[in-house]
């Protein structure tokens, strides 16, 4: 079994600054996929940012330039610095790690 958990959401205003954290534990062999997706009220789950498991990053084209995803293979965390925050970013954000999903970090951006 393997364990997602994320921390860092919370309440900021448009133009601030949060950082996500998590940390997947557990029964883990290898290197995969980790990242994060976000849901907002009504819509469906999306990519916000990903490393693979050779590191290569993807971001969602409305967050690139302002979210920076960033990895410890090692000790399997992922930390997603976001900047410039805006309203619509406001959503659950979600850690994978694989095909394992941590329960969710709210993120609310007022303006």
């Amino acid at each position: 079994q393997v364990q997602v958990v994320e921390s860092g959401g919370g309440l900021v205003q448009s133009g601030g600054t949060l950082r996500l954290s998590c940390a997947a534990s557990g029964s883990i062999v290898g290197y995969y996929t980790m990242g994060w997706h976000r849901q907002a009220p009504g819509k469906q789950r999306e990519l916000v940012a990903e490393l693979t498991s050779d590191s290569n990053p993807n971001y969602a084209d409305s967050v690139k330039g302002r979210f920076t995803i960033s990895r410890d293979k090692a000790k399997n965390t992922v930390t997603l610095q976001m900047n410039s925050l805006k309203p619509e970013d406001t959503a659950v954000y979600y850690c994978h790690f694989h095909t394992y999903w941590g329960k969710g970090t709210l993120v609310t951006v007022s303006s």
